[in-house]
C-alpha cells in the first residue's frame, strides 16, 4: 500500500514554540506550572510533567512567584491580570496568531467597536480572545450571525470588527464574511485564520480526494484535528481519526491501494512517524519516509533573514495587510504601505488569495513568529533593473506625467521618477507643459544614474520614430483615391495642411467645400478631424494633394434634378462684379445675374442695388449644361414689365 504523507502534518509554529518554552522553563528553573493543557496532546503534556512542568486547572492552584506557562491557545484577560497581581512570572506561549487576534479585539474595544468572533464558543482560544472586550459576540457560523443581524435591523449599522478562530474552516469564514459585507454598513473584517491551519486543511482536502482511505492523527480535544477529520470526510468515504498508532486496525485498509495521512497541529513528529510505519507494508518505504520526514520538518523550520528574497502564496487579503504563506512556520505579513508604490491602490487590486508573490523580508520576529514583508521594495529593485535594461536595449516604457518641473516634466515609471527635459517632451517650444499632467506617455530612457537615483528620458525620441514608421507606411501604400482620416495641423489663405498619420497633405481652398468660400477658416479650424482622399501625390518630392469634397454628390447634378429654365429660385449673392453679380443657387453652383437683369432701370454698378450675402428671388433664364453655366434674372420678376434696357 502506498502512503501519502501531508507535508504540513504535525506541529505548527505556535505549538512548537509553546512546547519548547515549557521544556526550557522546566529544565532551567527546576519546574514550572502549566495553566491548563499547554497543547491538546496528552502524550506531550505527560512528557512535560516528567520534566517538572506541573499542570493545574485553575489560577487558585498557582503559588505567588511561580513561573507559569501560558498555553498556546492563550488565556482570558482577567487570568493574566490575576497572575500579574500575585507576582507570578508569566511565560507567554500564546500562539502569535492568537495573540494578534487578542490585540485586534482589544483595539476594537478601545475604538468603541463591537468585536464579532467566528469560532467555537466553548473553545479556550475563542473564550480567551473574547475576554479582551466586554462587548464581544461569538458566532459558530454564518447562519447564527445572519439570524442575529436580522433580529434587529439597527444592528446592520453597528460598528463591528470581525475576526476568526485560527482553526476556523475557511468556507465557514468566507460565508460569514460575505454576510457581513452585504448587510453591514460599518464593518471591519480581519481574516485571522492561521496560515498553517489553512495550508494543512487545503492539503488534507487535496490528498483525501485522491486516496482510498484517510488517517487523521491528533488529540480528540483538538479543534483543528476535528476540523481536519470533517474536511477529509467530505472528500473520502473511509476516514478515521486516531491519537496514536495502536488504534489502527488492519481491517480498515482492506482493499486499499493508496492511503493518506495527516495530523493536527498538536501532534508530535514521533507519533506521526509511528503511524506512518504502521500503515506502510514495506520497511524501505518507512526508512525513506523517516529521512524525508526529517528533511521536511527541517525545511518547515527554515530560517528567515532580513533582506532575503522569498516567494509565498497569498492566503488572506485585508484592508490593512496581506497574509502570505512562506512554506515555513513563521507567518508572513505585508502592510498596505509596503504593497505598492501607488499610495491610493487597494490591496485587492494588487493581489488575490492564491496568488504566488515574491517579496523582501524587512523584519523577522522569531519570538512572536512572524515576518514583515515588502512587495513594494522588491518591485522598486526590479523596476530599476528594467530601466537599466531599457536604456541599454533602447526599448520603450510607459509612465504617467505627475508634475511640471523646472525645465521639463516628471514621469512616474512604475514608481521611479523620470525627468524629461522640455526639449524632449515632444511639444512645440513655449507650450504649457502643465497640460500634460495626468497623461500616460511612452518614452525612451537616455540616462540612468542609480547611485544618484537620477533617470532622464525622451518622449520625442519615441514620437519621432513612430512618425518615421508611420510615414514609411503611408508612402508604401498611398494611391490616388485612397481615403484617410486626418487632423488639420495648420492653415493658409489658400488651403489647409492635414496630417494623415505622419505625413502632411495639402487641401486647396477650392477642395474644402462645394460652396464658394473666401478663407478656409469659414469651414475648418486647426485641430479638426477631416475625412480626406488623395487627389494626386509626388513620392520623390513628398507632396500630397488632398480633397474633401464628395465627388459622388456633385452639386451640378443636384441643381439639374431640382431646377429647369423658367423656374424661380431663392439665391444668395456671393460676389459683385462690374458686369453683374454671381449668386449661389444651390451649394456649389453659382449663376450670373447680368447687370442688365438686376433692376427695371439703368444702374451704374450692381452694388447700387445688391450686397454680398443678400438673399433674393431670381428667374432661371438659361442653362448651359456643357459649360455648366446658369443665367439668372431679377428683372424678369419685376412688374410691371420694364422697358427695354437701352445700351
Amino acid at each position: 500500500m502506498d502512503v501519502i504523507l501531508a507535508k504540513s502534518a504535525g506541529f505548527c509554529y505556535g505549538v512548537e514554540r509553546a512546547v519548547k518554552l515549557a521544556r526550557q522553563t522546566a529544565e532551567e528553573k527546576g519546574g514550572c506550572v502549566m495553566l491548563g493543557s499547554i497543547i491538546h496532546n496528552a502524550n506531550v503534556v505527560a512528557e512535560l510533567e516528567a520534566l517538572g512542568a506541573r499542570q493545574v486547572d485553575h489560577t487558585s492552584q498557582v503559588r505567588p512567584g511561580e513561573a507559569v506557562i501560558i498555553r498556546s491557545h492563550g488565556e482570558k484577560k482577567n487570568v493574566m491580570d490575576y497572575l500579574a497581581g500575585i507576582g507570578a512570572e508569566c511565560i507567554n506561549a500564546t500562539c502569535p496568531n492568537v495573540l494578534r487576534i487578542q490585540q485586534l479585539v482589544a483595539k476594537a474595544d478601545e475604538e468603541g467597536r463591537i468585536p464579532v468572533i467566528i469560532g467555537e464558543p466553548q473553545h479556550p482560544e475563542v473564550m480567551g480572545v473574547a475576554s479582551w472586550s466586554d462587548h464581544s459576540l461569538i458566532f459558530d457560523g454564518p447562519q447564527e450571525l445572519e439570524n442575529w443581524l436580522q433580529e434587529d435591523p439597527n444592528r446592520c449599522h453597528l460598528p463591528l470588527t470581525m475576526v476568526a478562530q485560527t482553526t476556523c474552516i475557511r468556507t465557514i469564514w468566507e460565508s460569514s464574511e460575505e454576510i457581513l459585507k452585504k448587510q453591514c454598513t460599518n464593518a471591519k473584517i480581519f481574516d485571522t485564520i492561521c496560515n498553517a491551519t489553512y495550508r494543512r486543511q487545503t492539503e488534507a482536502a487535496e490528498i483525501a480526494a485522491t486516496v482510498d482511505a484517510m488517517v487523521v492523527v491528533g488529540d480528540r480535544k483538538s479543534a483543528n484535528t476535528k476540523h481536519l477529520t470533517e474536511i477529509c470526510s467530505g472528500r473520502c468515504s473511509a476516514v478515521v481519526q486516531i491519537e496514536q498508532a495502536g488504534e489502527l486496525s488492519s481491517d480498515f485498509f482492506n482493499g486499499c491501494s493508496v492511503a493518506g495521512l495527516t495530523a493536527g497541529a498538536s501532534t508530535p513528529a514521533g507519533i506521526i512517524k509511528e503511524v506512518y510505519t504502521t500503515m506502510s507494508e514495506e520497511i524501505k518505504t518507512t526508512e525513506a519516509m523517516e529521512e524525508s520526514f526529517e528533511e521536511m520538518l527541517e525545511k518547515s523550520f527554515k530560517t528567515l533573514n532580513t533582506g532575503e528574497k522569498v516567494t509565498g502564496i497569498v492566503t488572506s487579503v485585508g484592508p490593512t495587510e496581506v497574509q502570505v504563506d512562506l512554506g515555513c512556520k513563521q507567518a508572513g505579513y505585508i502592510s498596505v504601505d509596503e504593497l505598492s508604490a501607488d499610495p491610493n491602490v487597494k490591496p485587492e487590486d494588487v493581489v488575490k488569495v492564491g496568488d504566488e508573490i515574491e517579496t523582501y523580508i524587512i523584519r523577522v520576529n522569531d519570538v512572536e513568529g512572524y515576518a514583515m514583508l515588502s512587495k513594494k521594495r522588491l518591485d522598486a529593485v526590479k523596476v530599476w533593473e528594467d530601466i537599466e535594461v531599457a536604456r541599454e536595449e533602447k526599448t520603450t516604457l510607459e509612465g504617467k506625467v505627475t508634475e511640471e518641473n523646472k525645465g521639463g516634466i516628471v514621469v512616474n515609471v512604475k514608481g521611479v521618477r523620470v525627468f524629461v527635459p522640455a526639449s524632449q517632451s515632444g511639444q512645440p517650444r513655449g507650450t504649457d507643459l502643465s497640460t500634460m499632467i495626468g497623461q500616460t506617455v511612452s518614452l525612451r530612457i537616455t540616462e540612468v544614474n542609480r547611485a544618484r537615483r537620477r533617470v532622464v528620458g525622451s518622449i520625442r525620441a519615441v514620437t519621432y520614430e513612430a512618425r518615421q514608421a508611420a510615414q514609411a507606411e503611408i508612402w508604401a501604400n498611398i494611391e490616388e483615391g485612397k481615403r484617410y482620416t486626418g487632423v488639420v495641423k495648420s492653415m493658409t489663405s489658400y488651403g489647409v495642411f492635414v496630417d494623415i498619420g505622419g505625413v502632411d497633405g495639402m487641401v486647396h481652398i477650392s477642395e474644402l467645400s462645394w460652396s464658394r468660400i473666401k478663407t478656409p477658416a469659414e469651414v475648418v479650424s486647426v485641430g479638426d478631424t477631416l475625412d480626406v482622399y488623395v487627389i494626386s501625390f509626388d513620392a520623390e518630392k513628398h507632396k500630397i494633394s488632398l480633397g474633401v469634397k464628395d465627388r459622388s454628390c456633385n452639386p451640378w447634378d443636384k441643381f439639374m434634378e431640382t431646377y429647369q429654365v423658367g423656374d424661380v429660385a431663392s439665391v444668395r449673392i456671393v460676389k459683385l462684379m462690374d458686369f453683374g453679380a454671381f449668386a449661389e443657387v444651390v451649394p456649389g453652383v453659382d449663376g450670373l445675374i447680368h447687370i442688365s437683369q438686376i433692376a427695371d432701370r439703368r444702374i451704374d454698378k450692381p452694388g447700387d442695388v445688391l450686397s454680398e450675402g443678400e438673399i433674393v428671388d431670381a428667374k432661371i433664364t438659361a442653362i448651359d449644361e456643357e459649360k455648366q453655366k446658369i443665367s439668372l434674372s431679377i428683372r424678369a420678376l419685376l412688374a410691371p414689365a420694364a422697358e427695354e434696357y437701352d445700351d
